[in-house]
């Protein structure tokens, strides 16, 4: 993964040294859906040359319950381009009474391994107050000078839910001479506005009283929610290499020429690597090649050295080690590429849950994850390098259906990411029960998943037997498997599918009325808890489209006939669809059940709409089938 400084407290503000903060203080507002009350998060931004940048901060937080401990860690991230300075941390009781004192000497210096990061020129100094009694409140401010000013934070209120703000400010004072752009984003739903004010040199941007957001069913993540303020210097310094950022042109020349064009060498090995591989028929089928080795034979460890972490390992290391980030496999597939004289694109891209793109009219350093596109005439192929599990030309949830920075010669192009249809997000299951008197049931299935289902499944591929039979009884738990057996797994890289049977047991599945057997139409479905909500304050979120399709044959016990089946059924809705029908042979039902998802961002006002489609949904499912003895 690229380095992605982040700042866990803001600016200096020593008048509030005199301060004790009690918790009686905090408005009652903020009190709500909150485990966190920043109380004051202040920056102060000097930015004095091309490299030389000083940031002062001092940030309140008051935790008002354990769950909200993490938030109050101090700590600080930096290398070597940074020096830290003047660090304070004051510690107060409920009543503001102050309990201690904490200085550098009480911090541990130790490396920066976010998300298992292997090699790394950051370190961070962190001090964790462990607390006897809550709430309690941590004051803590220091300063940090350096000499890479690509990294100017964006001003957010928060990044999380349970997080509530009385007071933020983010003063930025440029003497550069260097043009400082910025841009607003207000909030799409009006939760919080930021101020602005001064000249176009000396600006301080505010936020006041911002209510946590609730950690709610199907709620969209802050970053959605908020508003923010992004900044961008038109001309940088990133580790003692300088570059201008007016636009994204400038700006992908210079990520082409200063950090890729050095490591982009060949070597006899590599060359010896492609020729071995024998390539022959289309541009397609030779990527496809190329990848599937690459992925044989690498893995990944992430890493961040050299040019502030941004900068690929040499292709040479990856291939001699076998190893690399987000940044070397993508580089070293590359290369791998243009030996086979396939040229391709190294392209910067924001993973993770929420869709978020980069504005084509504010370039500015961003993204967190490298991943590799190959045009041809039939349409881009895209390649995620840095797992050996995932399918050829699949990109996972974490990374459709949003922009990247695709780097050229030229410059950068802003080249959208697939969007998965419902259709193409699909599960496919094909089961056979066979009914007994004894109330239940053994059966047979076959599950396939496409789309973005088949990266759930790949949760499945590194398991053992016992393990993934395990994780099935987890996965539907509705049908509370007496035993249940996984076979047959697949997970084809070729065309991006995941296919398995199962063999299972369940006991108490139906109940006895009489001479008859009674049971629910759908033996596995999706049993989530769906409640309405009068007071929904924000909007609700669908993150995919996706299609599930059902074909089950119950099999009736010798000397049973079908008595009574629920009617055909159909659901339609702006969120999707759902159609459930029954046909009875002899001595068998017949369930066909296929439901659609509409991905989306919806509006408040539609919740309980939502909520009501979803438990249609449900009832149908649990709709019972009548046999009885003849």
């Amino acid at each position: 993964m690229m380095k992605i400084l982040v700042f866990g407290a803001l600016s200096t503000a020593s008048l509030y040294f005199a301060q004790s903060y009690p918790a009686s203080a905090i408005p009652e507002n903020l009190k709500k859906n909150a485990d966190v009350v920043i109380r004051k998060d202040f920056t102060t931004v000097q930015i004095h040359k091309i490299d030389e940048i000083k940031y002062q901060k001092n940030k309140v937080t008051t935790v008002l319950n354990k769950d909200g401990d993490s938030e109050a860690v101090a700590y600080i991230s930096y290398d070597k381009s940074k020096s830290i300075s003047n660090i304070k941390v004051t510690i107060y009781d409920e009543a503001g009474k102050k309990i201690k004192s904490i200085s550098k000497s009480d911090f541990k210096d130790v490396a920066n391994n976010p998300q298992g990061v292997f090699y790394s020129d950051n370190r961070i100094l962190v001090y964790s107050y462990t607390p006897v009694q809550y709430p309690y409140t941590v004051d803590f401010s220091y300063e940090a000078e350096d000499e890479d000013t690509v990294f100017i934070p964006d001003f957010v209120p928060f990044t999380s839910t349970k997080i509530s703000l009385e007071e933020a400010q983010f003063k930025i004072i440029n003497t550069s001479g260097i043009e400082l752009r910025s841009k607003i984003y207000p909030s799409k739903y009006n939760y919080a506005s930021v101020t602005e004010s001064g000249s176009a040199n000396d600006k301080t941007y505010s936020y006041k009283n911002v209510p946590a957001i609730d950690d709610a069913f199907m709620i969209p993540q802050p970053v959605k929610i908020l508003p923010a303020v992004n900044f961008a210097l038109a001309k940088f310094s990133l580790a003692g290499k300088q570059g201008t950022l007016n636009n994204w042109t400038d700006f992908g020349t210079w990520i082409y020429n200063d950090l890729l064009v050095p490591v982009s060498a060949s070597t006899p090995a590599i060359k010896a690597e492609v020729a071995s591989l024998q390539l022959q028929g289309s541009v397609e089928d030779k990527v496809k090649k190329i990848y599937q080795y690459m992925q044989n034979k690498t893995r990944y460890i992430a890493v961040s050295l050299g040019i502030g972490g941004w900068q690929p390992m040499l292709p040479d290391e990856v291939q001699k080690k076998g190893y690399g980030d987000c940044k070397g496999l993508t580089n070293y597939m590359k290369i791998l590429l243009n030996e086979a004289g396939i040229p391709s694109h190294y392209c910067i891209i924001n993973s993770g849950r929420s869709q978020v793109s980069f504005d084509p009219e504010f370039p500015s350093m961003g993204g967190n994850h490298i991943i590799l596109m190959v045009p041809t005439e039939k349409g881009n192929i895209w390649l995620e390098n840095t797992s050996q599990q995932i399918a050829f030309n699949h990109l996972s949830y974490s990374t459709t259906d949003r922009n990247v920075l695709a780097v050229t010669p030229k410059g950068i192009e802003l080249i959208n990411t697939p969007v998965y249809k419902a259709e193409q997000n699909k599960e496919k299951q094909i089961l056979r029960v066979n009914l007994n008197e004894d109330n239940s049931i053994i059966g047979t299935g076959n599950f396939s998943y496409t789309g973005n289902q088949y990266d759930y499944n790949l949760r499945f591929v590194n398991l053992s037997p016992k393990e993934k039979n395990d994780a099935l009884k987890g996965v539907f738990n509705v049908l509370n498997f007496e035993k249940v057996e996984m076979k047959n797994f697949n997970n084809d890289r070729d065309n991006a599918v995941i296919t398995y049977d199962i063999d299972f047991k369940t006991n108490n599945f139906s109940k006895k009325a009489g001479n008859s057997l009674l049971f629910r139409s759908v033996p596995i479905f999706t049993d989530a808890v769906f409640k309405t909500d009068e007071s929904r304050e924000l909007p609700f979120e669908v993150g995919m489209s996706y299609e599930d399709e059902y074909e089950i044959a119950f099999v009736l016990p010798l000397g049973y006939k079908v008595d009574e089946t629920p009617d055909n059924s159909t659901i339609t809705s702006e969120f999707g669809s759902y159609k459930l029908s029954f046909a009875t042979n002899e001595g068998q039902v017949k369930v066909t059940r296929k439901m659609q998802i509409n991905k989306g961002l919806y509006p408040k006002e539609k919740y309980n709409d939502y909520i009501s489609f979803r438990k249609k949904i449900l009832n149908m499912d649990n709709s019972k089938i009548l046999i009885t003895k003849i």
